[in-house]
C-alpha cells in the first residue's frame, strides 16, 4: 500500500476470535524490517491510511525512526 509516497506492507494477523493484529512493514523507509503493529478490529484501505499517516507523523526525519 502507497501512502504519502511511502510503501507498506500491511499484513493481517490473528489474535484471538474477536480481535485481529495488522503489522505494518515500511518497505520505503530508512531503516530494514521497521514498522508498526495494531490490534483491534479489521480496518478498510481508509483506516490502513489513517494510520499509516499517524504513524509517519510520529517518525523523526533525521532518524527515521519514532520520536523519543
Amino acid at each position: 500500500m502507497e501512502v504519502d509516497g511511502e510503501r507498506f506492507r500491511v499484513r493481517p494477523g490473528a489474535l484471538d476470535h474477536h480481535w485481529a493484529a495488522t503489522y505494518y512493514d515500511w518497505l520505503s523507509g530508512p531503516n530494514p524490517g521497521y514498522g508498526f503493529s495494531i490490534g483491534g478490529p479489521a480496518a478498510d484501505d481508509a483506516e490502513h491510511a489513517r494510520r499509516i499517516r499517524e504513524f509517519l507523523g510520529e517518525i523523526d526525519p533525521s532518524t527515521g525512526h519514532l520520536r523519543e
